[in-house]
């Protein structure tokens, strides 16, 4: 396995319950495990615990077949690529610098990119489609664009896995489906990947299979179909909803109005 959390417990100081509480799953090449839940249901914390980024009460964070505290953040970049969930452009960078930087756990601090940097960079600008964009300067890129160049930035690291937090917030209708068609398009093309989304129809679209949280516990895992019921979707969200399958056969939830379909 790529990526996988074993009995994992996480309890924050000053917390009265764990965020997170005895949750096994696992990635490898090939699959994107998407992990959905409520507000609050530990969704990014299991991402901190995956990456090494917090400290773990109990279980086990593994990192191909290696826990995760055994790797130095060096190493550990050149596996995993991460999006976070937001980010500020602080200094007037280029796009093709922006993308560079995600060579630094290769390159280290203050050498000169290589050959074998630069041809990394720009297949990297190739598989996110904004290699016309190298020369612009990020802060005149639009929200789509902008995504598009840090999803760039983590696969310049050359990683076996691809993590992303909530990478279409923010973003409208194309630009959303446009950010998932290529996350998708990388999974085939042999990397592991790790999506959390608040968006369960587009879970149920492009994962190959779904983990559900609620209040840092583990609900369901497998597939769309199987995580995506009627009655576990009201259960964890508290809302009446109906369960549609869409063409491709996945699941599509839809929030119903108070009353809406009682007989």
């Amino acid at each position: 396995m790529i990526l996988e959390a074993r009995r994992l417990t996480i309890h924050y100081a000053g917390a009265e319950r764990p965020a997170l509480d005895d949750v096994s799953c696992a990635v490898d090449a090939g699959e994107l495990l998407a992990v959905v839940g409520p507000n609050g249901s530990g969704k990014t914390t299991l991402l901190r615990g995956l990456l090494g980024l917090v400290d773990v009460r109990s279980g086990q964070a593994l990192v191909q077949d290696r826990s995760v505290d055994q790797w130095r953040r060096t190493e550990l970049a050149q596996v995993i690529g991460v999006v976070t969930q937001r980010e500020e452009s602080v200094f007037p960078l280029r796009v093709a610098e922006v993308v560079m930087l995600g060579r630094y756990a290769k390159l280290g601090p203050l050498a000169a990119p290589r050959r074998a940097d630069l041809a990394a960079v720009d297949r990297a600008m190739a598989r996110c489609d904004v290699g016309e964009l190298s020369s612009r300067y990020v802060d005149t890129l639009s929200g789509g664009e902008w995504q598009r160049v840090r999803v760039a930035r983590a696969l310049a690291q050359e990683p076996s896995a691809l993590v992303l937090d909530e990478p279409t917030s923010a973003l409208d209708v194309r630009h959303e489906m446009e950010v998932l068609e290529l996350v998708r398009m990388l999974v085939e093309g042999g990397l592991a990947g790790v999506l959390v989304t608040h968006h369960l129809n587009l879970a149920a679209r492009y994962a190959n299979r779904i983990l559900l949280l609620d209040q840092g516990r583990v609900v369901a895992e497998g597939t769309p179909g199987a995580v995506l019921t009627a009655d576990t979707i009201e259960a964890v969200f508290g809302w009446p909803i109906a369960v549609t399958p869409w063409v491709d056969g996945s699941p599509q939830v839809t929030p119903l109005r108070p009353g809406e379909l009682d007989e």
